[in-house]
């Protein structure tokens, strides 16, 4: 006989998601370049709109985010009936393997992608099932070859988390082309806001016209309000139906969709943040790429952060420790198997001095 409540054994399979470190060890406080935030912080219009909401605390939120669902649809050309918001986009992840996925099916997903998908699929009892990439990217051949009878959702992170690569739009084509009608193909673009905006609508454009595809987006990222919690999805309507099913009542506080809300409408805001990003980032994986010979590679990226690998005598856990005590936390990934890579997130202009000269420094190179 059991003496206590008994978890289901695929949850115990579970490794919980470790966020990314703003602590040292000894507890002194490090600058964050270990969770992919905005550097530039939060739109001024999204901050008075939080300010604003602060009197409605005692009120349930809109439990469809209605004006937020057709301010979306207006700026991306969509149905705001094929919207559906979210506690962030990972809630929405998790619904949707929940959604279609269950005991004895697979969740499918390329190596070295968002660490989530495992978790998804452990949580409604499917098994995960990776599969290899290439050089750090989605290999749609080898997804393709890892499809069975039991695979019921796909994953497909693009740019993907913690890599930073991207493929391109004739490439995520081919993979929903291959994939079973009946196979549910998510794309999650946490950072899609940061590619070049011609790319940008092909994952819209196929959920448009298929019954198989989800799109998740975010406002952690570009937005800045990672705080807030606030994600979203388009898909058919038999997709958003399922969602909408089991998502959580009121998820979307009345707080976090005033500001998403209102930082829609500062797309200034947006296009400074992407603009900073790739100047940035342009300018760090120059200055990684100038210390090649000590074996440092910059993974390359298409997102708000850079993953460096450690290929020579000086260890990726050795950098991760001097740069802490240089005042910043950045994102060891051992747990993920990057343990010779650190991922950065592309922070301030000064904030990326220091790093670069840290590494600089630890190369025996001179500042």
């Amino acid at each position: 006989m059991t003496t206590k409540p008994a978890p289901k054994p695929y949850i115990l399979g579970i490794h919980a998601y470790v966020p990314g470190k703003s602590t040292a060890s000894d507890g002194r406080a490090l600058v964050k370049l270990s969770a992919n935030e905005n550097p530039l912080g939060t739109s001024s219009a999204a901050l008075a709109a939080l300010e604003s909401s602060r009197g409605e605390a005692a009120s349930y939120p809109d439990p469809d985010s209605k004006a937020l669902r057709a301010a979306i649809a207006q700026l991306h050309g969509l149905d705001p009936a094929r919207i559906v918001c979210g506690t962030g986009s990972d809630e929405l992840l998790n619904l949707a393997a929940q959604g279609f996925a269950g005991a004895g099916d697979e969740v499918l997903f390329s190596a070295h992608s968002f660490a989530v998908y495992d978790i998804a699929a452990r949580r409604c009892g499917a098994d995960p099932v990776e599969a290899p990439d290439c050089d750090h990217t989605a290999d749609v051949d080898a997804l393709l070859a890892a499809v069975s009878e039991r695979t019921k959702v796909v994953f497909l992170a693009n740019p993907n988390n913690p890599t930073g690569t991207w493929i391109a739009p004739e490439e995520v084509m081919r993979l929903h082309a291959g994939l079973p009608t009946d196979v549910l193909l998510v794309i999650d673009e946490a950072y899609g806001e940061y590619v070049d905006p011609a790319h940008q609508r092909l994952g819209f454009e196929l959920a448009a016209r298929h019954d198989n595809v989800l799109v998740t987006r975010t406002f952690s990222k570009i937005y800045g309000l990672a705080a807030e919690r606030i994600g979203w999805a388009t898909g058919a309507p038999g997709l958003i139906d399922v969602l909408n099913r089991i998502r959580g009542p009121f998820n979307v506080t009345t707080s976090g969709q005033k500001a998403a809300l209102a930082a829609l409408g500062d797309q200034d805001f947006v296009v400074a943040s992407r603009t900073h990003n790739t100047v940035e980032r342009a300018r760090f994986v120059a200055a990684i790429e100038a210390l090649g010979n000590h074996g440092l590679v910059a993974v390359p990226s298409e997102a708000n952060f850079v993953l460096v690998e450690f290929n020579g005598e000086l260890a990726a856990e050795t950098a991760l420790g001097a740069i802490a005590e240089a005042g910043y936390a950045v994102r060891h990934l051992p747990g993920q198997g990057l343990p010779n890579a650190l991922r950065i997130t592309i922070g301030k202009s000064a904030d990326m001095d220091n790093v670069i000269a840290c590494l600089r420094s630890l190369c025996g190179e001179s500042a």
